[in-house]
């Protein structure tokens, strides 16, 4: 199984969709990465060599931010925007869409699945005490 950036890749798959599973690659980038190494996006991942491992590693670590790096700068530019007290940042604190999106429906993933609303139907008969 080869590991590129600190990640288990899958060897079942193609290297081309194996590499997605680092985070901050994704097709597109994946293909970028590929053409630049020269390796066949086609080629299952556990049929690489230790060269073309190499290879990716250090295209991947020289060239892009992935994992850590990315997540840490990520999370970074969200406190900024909660320290200097910007809209977004009170959405992102009060777990509310940040984009613009409405709230009175169709938020049930920001807010975490909530429901509020009474199901259809009747409600069950009370049984006599």
């Amino acid at each position: 199984m080869p590991r590129i950036a600190g990640i288990n890749i899958p060897d079942n798959k193609q290297i081309e969709i194996a590499l997605t599973y680092v985070y901050g690659i994704g097709r597109t980038l994946s293909r970028k990465i590929l053409a630049e190494t020269g390796i066949d996006p086609q080629a299952k991942a556990s049929k690489l060599d230790a060269a073309e491992i190499n290879k990716l590693k250090e295209a991947i670590e020289k060239n892009y931010k992935i994992e850590g790096d990315l997540r840490r700068e990520r999370m970074m530019a969200i406190k900024r925007l909660k320290d200097i007290g910007t809209w977004r940042g009170l959405r992102h604190t009060k777990g509310l869409p940040v984009r613009g999106q409405r709230t009175k429906t169709n938020t049930r993933t920001v807010r975490g699945n909530v429901r509020k609303t009474v199901g259809s139907g009747r409600k069950p008969a009370t049984s006599p005490t």
